[in-house]
Order: C-alpha cells, then structure tokens, then sequence
C-alpha cells in the first residue's frame, strides 16, 4: 500500500504545481487579480480598546488572505461619549512594537503605522498636536459619535429621529469632519451608521442624500483628501454592500475622486482582507486603475 500513497501524494503535488502555474498565468495576462501588493488600510489589533485581535495573527492573515500587508488603524476618540471605552493607547509604545514586528516579517509583509481618528468639533485642535506630534503613516478620518451620542448604540442618537433625520445629521457631520479636520488623509466608512441604526432597511443611497453627499465629496476632492473602501459591510451584520455604497464611490469618480484606500475594518484576524477581490474588481469597472494605501503620510498608488 505504500507506494499507492506514494503515488496519490505525488499526483495532487502535480496538480498544486499545476494550479498555481495557471494562477500566475492569469495573473500575468490580467484574468487574475494580483493581491500581492494590495494592503488592507483599516485593522485594529489589541491596542484598541473595542479589539482582541494579536497584531502577529494580523499579519499572518493578511498573508493568508494572499494580500502585501495591513496598516493598524487603531482608535484615537478623544473624549469619546460613551466611557466604557478608552479609545486611546500609548503611541510611543505601539509604534516601538510595529518596529520590531516589521523587523520580524520583513520582506513578507508591509506593516503600516496607522491611526484612527475620531471627530468631533470639541478636539480637532488636540487630535492634530497629536498626529503632528507622532510617526503615523496613515490617518482614517473618522464620525463616530455625533451631538455627544455614541453612535454605535440604540439608545440616545436615535431617540425622536426616523431614519432620514439620523442619517442625514451623521451625514451633516461627516461633512464637518472633512471642513475641520487637516490631519486626515482619508474620510473613513462613509455611511458608518448603517452598521447601527435601528431601521430594518439600514441602506445609504446616494440619490436619497445626494446635496450633502455632494458637498462631503466635493470637498474632500477640492482638499486633495481621499476616501475609504470599507468591506466591513460584508462580514458586519449583513449589509451586503462595501462602506459606501457603490454609487457614491461612482459619484467620488464623477467629480474627480482618485484616492481611495481599501480596509476591512478587522477588529479579527480573520476578517483582514475581507472581500478585497470582488470590490477590487467592482472598483476598476466603475474606472479606478488605482487604489492607494499611505506610507509616511504620502499616498503610493497600486495597479488593480
């Protein structure tokens, strides 16, 4: 019986060998989509307060998922509503950490300093002595709490709203972000909100919003700014649509949108790279050749 099991591994050895030559074929001819250098610009490890997820179990992930490397993006929310969360780390320390475990993956994975900043209008001149004050390579822009509600909870924010006052308030606030914040170079999750509200149908259209959708994106291309491809909407409660929607990403196109970045929002390892390879192809039907990850605060574009 030996050397049948001999043969049987030396079969399905051939076949790998032959399996991953064709992938490379398609790669090469444009069949395949290439992950390789592609980064998932959105990851929370254990140094966010609402994430357990091993900054190690992250990278080896994003491997995994056949991708070039991830930027944590933990959370800074200062004076964050709801106190249960203390949604700051020690930067000093954290960036000390990333050197050693880019020093442990080099040349297997790009590891990026990131940072995930919250907005609200009380903070924006302290959030950007901080940013200025530390090695970020990245920063996500970021509304998650409005009118000092958390908007991640049924109660407060909702309460005496229908679903087009909430969306429309967190909308009016995004666009608040991006007029007074400088130290962001991304608008993260555009359409946040939908992970939270209460309303059975939780879609953000762009035709239902479009005047102040508009004015966020409008400003955002005229700051040289760019916005989030967030899949979160694949694996988060069932939205079943990236973060935003595809057509406001069109419209971001249509007024002279060209950075995008693209996240998965993982707050577990196994969610890096999370639906990369159907948005990354929507993306490049809608006409973007490139997305963008941040290293050292400037934009390197990749080839979808």
């Amino acid at each position: 019986m030996r050397p049948d099991r001999d043969f049987t591994i030396f079969k399905c050895g051939d076949i790998l060998l032959l399996l991953n030559e064709l992938v490379e074929r398609g790669m090469k001819l444009g069949l395949i989509m290439n992950l390789k250098s592609i980064i998932d610009c959105h990851s929370h490890s254990n140094y966010s307060a609402d994430s357990q997820m091993l900054a190690h179990d992250g990278v080896r992930s994003a491997l995994g998922a056949g991708i070039g490397g991830l930027a944590f993006t933990d959370h800074l929310d200062i004076d964050y509503p709801n106190r249960e969360y203390n949604y700051t780390f020690d930067f000093d320390h954290r960036s000390k950490f990333l050197d050693e475990l880019r020093n442990e993956f080099s040349g297997k994975a790009k590891i990026l300093k990131g940072l995930e900043l919250g907005f609200q209008p009380h903070i924006i001149d302290q959030a950007a002595q901080i940013v200025q004050m530390n090695d970020f390579d990245f920063v996500i822009g970021s509304v998650h709490a409005v009118d000092g509600y958390t908007l991640s909870e049924n109660a407060g924010y909702y309460q005496g709203k229908n679903k087009q006052q909430a969306y429309l308030r967190y909308l009016e606030e995004v666009y608040n972000s991006v007029v007074g914040m400088d130290c962001f170079d991304v608008i993260g999750h555009i359409g946040y909100i939908r992970r939270y509200a209460p309303d059975e149908d939780r879609s953000l259209q762009f035709i239902d919003y479009r005047d102040v959708l508009d004015m966020i994106l409008k400003k955002v291309v005229d700051k040289g700014k760019g916005i989030e491809v967030n899949t979160s909407g694949y694996h988060y409660k069932g939205l079943g649509t990236p973060i935003p929607n595809f057509d406001i990403i069109e419209r971001y196109k249509e007024l002279g949108g060209e950075m995008l970045t693209i996240g998965s929002d993982s707050h577990q390892a196994r969610y890096v790279g999370n639906s990369f390879m159907p948005v990354l192809q929507r993306l490049k039907s809608i006409g973007f050749n490139y997305v963008t990850y941040f290293e050292e605060r400037k934009p390197v574009f990749v080839k979808i």
